[in-house]
């Protein structure tokens, strides 16, 4: 594919009869539902979509019947599958890229918000951008493990950020900032500073490696950083 990078690019989701069941326009925001004629292989690198995501995106496009629906209960069951995996979609990409979803049932095409699990009728429902996009990975005393601009630190499952990290990589996060405060109140008791820079040492290793874990877990739409003890 081939796109100005200085605004997001714009995908729909829906069935249409091709393997992939993403499109794109070159009207970008302002286009109507029928100007989404470019169909985009799950495999685009620039998507760089988890192999699970894109089977379950092909396996959805495929089980449409090629003339439709006749059943109503089963029409909605499958626009039911479609909206889960384009919001699944949405959160993998995050802001660089603004997705649509088409629901069939409905007749309607509304902008999948990447940040939460709804579905919106304008692009800028939650302001730009919704959420924290620059993430940064810090250990401080007595501070949350993460930073962002408007945020300050924060809790690695702060439903405001949006992150949904998985549970065991939020539970490895608050333990890493436990490690640190017990690191430091262990220092101000006996000031054994070749003991404390030996375990700053280990901590730091543990939290370059916890921001590549968020990093991967985010997807390509955010920018982790990491900045240390």
């Amino acid at each position: 594919m081939s796109h100005h990078y200085d605004e997001p690019r714009h995908l729909l989701v829906q069935a249409s009869g091709d393997r992939s069941p993403l499109y794109t326009a070159e009207a970008g925001v302002h286009a109507n539902v029928e100007q989404f004629a470019l169909n985009v292989p799950v495999e685009d690198p620039e998507l760089s979509l988890p192999d699970d995501l894109a089977h379950r995106l092909v396996s959805w496009s495929q089980a449409r019947p090629e003339n439709g629906f006749t059943s109503r209960p089963q029409l909605r069951k499958y626009t039911r599958q479609g909206r889960e995996a384009a919001q699944r979609l949405a959160k993998h990409l995050g802001p660089l890229w603004v997705v649509r979803y088409r629901d069939e049932a409905h007749d309607s095409a509304k902008f999948v918000c990447w940040g939460c699990d709804r579905l919106h009728w304008t692009i800028d429902a939650h302001g730009t951008p919704p959420h924290p996009v620059h993430i940064t990975v810090q250990g401080e005393y007595h501070w949350y493990p993460l930073r962002a601009e408007g945020f300050e630190d924060f809790a690695p499952d702060d439903p405001a950020t949006a992150l949904h990290l998985s549970d065991i990589l939020v539970s490895d996060l608050y333990q890493w900032a436990k490690d640190i405060d017990e690191a430091m109140n262990t220092w101000l008791e006996d000031r054994d500073d070749a003991r404390q820079q030996a375990t700053y040492e280990r901590l730091d290793h543990v939290g370059e490696a916890l921001a590549e874990r968020v990093a991967r877990e985010l997807g390509p739409g955010r920018k982790v950083t990491y900045r240390g003890v």
